[in-house]
């Protein structure tokens, strides 16, 4: 929750409200939205696995080591039988009795084995080393390239969320001035029945007019309510972009409502606008990390057809008969390379998908871009039209109030009819919520070109 001792101390520091400054109740609430928005938690969470496959692929640059223990034991199967004792024996026996020595054996035993071996074990440590593979190379550069990628569509979000939460704010504080207005008109009608009720009274007027003007309060009181029920909505809606309790109370910045947003006379000029849009988006950063990642996918490609992957290992451990250990210790060394010299031009094909990725991510950058020009030009323009309308109805909020006065004063000495006095305050009120929507209109269309030129 916004901590209101701060957002107490960062109402009275703009008091004093310049117009070109920012609004620090509603920057505190922007900035808690982004703390709690559900949707940038997901994007954090999807930034850590990119981060985690990044350090996957870093992985194969180390040596790898592991234990890998077997043991076999082999019932049935095919049988290797080779009389080997039925050959040797008796030539042995003959040699002996020649040479009157007994210097070879004559009890060799038949061979009679199972090929599959029983109660045999490999127990080992395998190590393996790649001196040389650009696979391993570019897909780390791949990694690193959709973690930029993954970052930057993370504050396309922000951006997002960011316009959603200002504009929320701006609809609530309408709805609220909107109220006001309402129940300023209100008084007005109230007192003009209390006005006609003493007029008949005095036998100036008949009734009449006491009903004519009781229906004028109840049509204001349809309106009111209307407008009660949209503040709600608002109030909701903000809540929800928080993450917060839906009839959570809302800090009123009380600034908006008597100084404008910005300082219209230092707005940009409209190519300087597009530039600092284009500079800024970070769809168009997300799409230029996605090229750099295609592009580093052709060199994988590419190395990996013309140049071989050397690699060295080895393993140590035991190996025999029995878990004995005993006589039974080996160590292997190896060298290895691996060169795929034809797959049925499965590289080939590889490399020509992956160069036409990148060109449909170049043309997706160049209409990105183009897009982010005309959003920029219309929300310019947009801005300087709603800046005039502003501008017009507040002069014309002023001419109704004005020319009410006269019909109040008239319509009190009877000189005008009711009909024309509803007609003025109907004016007023009208003219007055027409002011309302323009000024927070202009507050609005300013948010759009700031979310479109990516200003924070």
């Amino acid at each position: 929750m916004i901590n209101r001792t701060l957002l107490g101390v960062g109402l009275a520091l703009i008091s004093g409200f310049a117009s070109a400054q920012k609004s620090v109740i509603l920057e505190a609430y922007v900035q808690e939205g982004l703390a709690n928005n559900l949707s940038l938690k997901q994007e954090s969470l999807e930034i850590g696995k990119a981060a985690e496959a990044i350090r996957q692929a870093k992985a194969l640059f180390y040596p790898q080591a592991t234990f890998a223990p077997t043991y076999s034991y082999a019932a049935g199967g095919r049988r290797l039988d080779f009389p080997v004792g039925d050959l040797l024996n008796p030539a042995y026996k003959s040699l002996n009795e020649l040479t009157g020595k007994n210097q070879f054996p004559t009890n060799i035993e038949n061979v009679n084995v199972l090929l599959a071996p029983t109660n045999f074990h490999d127990t080992k440590v395998s190590i393996q080393y790649s001196i040389y593979n650009p696979e391993i190379k570019y897909n780390y550069l791949i990694q690193k390239n959709l973690l930029s990628a993954q970052e930057a569509k993370k504050r396309v979000v922000e951006n997002e969320i960011r316009y959603s939460i200002e504009t929320a704010y701006y609809q609530y504080l309408k709805t609220l001035e909107a109220v006001k207005i309402l129940d300023s008109s209100r008084n007005v009608l109230d007192e003009l029945v209390r006005l006609n009720k003493k007029l008949v009274a005095n036998n100036t007027l008949t009734n009449d007019v006491v009903f004519s003007s009781e229906y004028e309060v109840s049509k204001l009181t349809q309106q009111q309510s209307e407008m009660s029920k949209n503040r709600r909505v608002a109030q909701a809606y903000f809540n929800f972009l928080l993450n917060k309790s839906l009839a959570e109370e809302i800090l009123v910045d009380t600034t908006f409502a008597t100084y404008g947003a910005f300082s219209y006379d230092g707005l940009l000029a409209l190519p300087e606008l597009t530039g600092k849009a284009v500079a800024n988006r970070q769809e168009l950063k997300q799409l230029g990390m996605s090229i750099e990642a295609s592009q580093n996918s052709i060199r994988l490609h590419q190395m990996a057809a013309s140049r071989p992957s050397l690699f060295v290992g080895g393993n140590v451990g035991f190996q025999g008969y029995g878990y004995t250990f005993k006589n039974q210790a080996y160590m292997v060394g190896q060298v290895g390379l691996q060169w795929n010299l034809f797959k049925g031009y499965e590289r080939k094909s590889k490399i020509q998908q992956a160069k036409i990725q990148t060109d449909l991510l170049k043309t997706k950058q160049t209409e990105v871009e183009k897009q982010i020009e005309l959003q920029a030009t219309q929300a310019f323009y947009d801005l300087s039209a709603t800046k005039e309308m502003q501008a017009a109805a507040e002069d014309g909020s002023k001419k109704a109030r004005q020319y009410f006065r006269v019909i109040d004063s008239k319509y009190r000495n009877g000189n005008v009819l009711l009909i024309e006095y509803v007609k003025a305050q109907n004016d007023v009120v009208t003219s007055q919520l027409q002011e309302l929507v323009t000024k927070y209109d202009v507050l609005i269309k300013k948010a759009m070109l700031d979310k479109i030129t990516a200003e924070p």
